[in-house]
């Protein structure tokens, strides 16, 4: 039985007229009257028997409005129950290397204009974890960066950000305005440890061989490698902004593609906040990119 044909059904009884009925329920009579003939075929038998002055419930009726009634009633209070839970979850959201960090904000401003109580959590992911906790389903949703294997991922855009070499402040290479990542090919460069994932390893060192340099597991620990053992590697470009510090210069590079931003989500997962909230991350982004 639809949900919507014994809500007619209901007005219907409670006004006893077709007329009424539909003014109440704001349509035409003659749909009103088709969704009943529609009710009474599924249920075999009459509802209502038509008299001069409207509609009067036979005894199957009478049967049905008790149960109707009812069961509308649970179907509000799941709604509401339903409602109540989205209002009290907390979204936990991964980054990783600080993707999205610059639409963030705006996206859920936008988003809580609908959402008022919504509740968002960050976890900053490790740099060896591109999938920044979505894998281990740590999280609801990744703001991360292509590339590194996304089987099982539903994967939407959100922008392009170049890449900077991060260099010891006394290094010559910190005096450039720019410089070709080729330029780092004889260099020490920290990199990721085995096991982190084949395509996000090559994509980072901007190399297939990574025998040489320091193994880090996060940001911090690719600046420490610079300071304290001279390294050198490429990180997103947000980087000289929100890790600034002594001792350490941040050079523009070209040669080397722009780091995909993207949000990431399982596939096949039905989740109408994180749609939601995807849907106002594409919006900041193209704001942005505009």
């Amino acid at each position: 039985m639809d949900l919507r044909a014994l809500r007619c059904f209901v007005t219907v009884a409670e006004e006893g007229h077709f007329g009424r009925a539909a003014a109440r329920l704001h349509l035409a009579q003659p749909p009103l009257s088709r969704r009943i003939r529609d009710l009474e075929a599924d249920l075999g038998c009459r509802l209502f028997d038509r008299i001069p002055t409207g509609a009067r419930l036979t005894p199957a009726g009478e049967v049905l409005l008790a149960e109707a009634r009812d069961l509308l009633e649970r179907v509000e209070r799941a709604r509401e129950r339903v409602r109540g839970a989205e209002a009290e979850r907390v979204l936990v959201v991964g980054v990783a290397a600080g993707a999205g960090l610059d639409v963030g904000p705006a996206a859920l401003a936008a988003l809580r204009r609908s959402r008022p109580g919504l509740r968002v959590r960050l976890r900053e992911a490790p740099i060896t974890d591109p999938s920044a906790g979505l894998r281990e389903r740590r999280v609801d949703l990744a703001l991360t960066r292509l590339p590194f294997d996304t089987g099982g991922l539903t994967i939407r855009p959100l922008g392009l950000e170049p890449v900077v070499a991060a260099v010891p402040a006394d290094d010559p290479l910190a005096a450039r305005d720019r410089l070709h990542v080729t330029e780092l090919a004889d260099r020490a460069r920290f990199r990721l440890p085995p096991g982190t994932d084949a395509r996000w390893r090559t994509y980072w060192l901007a190399a297939e061989d990574d025998s040489a340099g320091p193994v880090v597991a996060s940001v911090e620990e690719c600046l420490h490698s610079v300071l304290w053992e001279g390294a050198v590697g490429l990180l997103p470009a947000g980087a000289a902004v929100r890790h600034a510090r002594p001792g350490v210069a941040f050079v523009p590079v070209d040669g080397h593609p722009p780091s995909r931003v993207v949000a990431a989500r399982h596939a096949g997962c039905v989740d109408p906040l994180v749609d939601a909230l995807v849907d106002a991350l594409c919006t900041a982004a193209g704001d942005v990119a505009a």
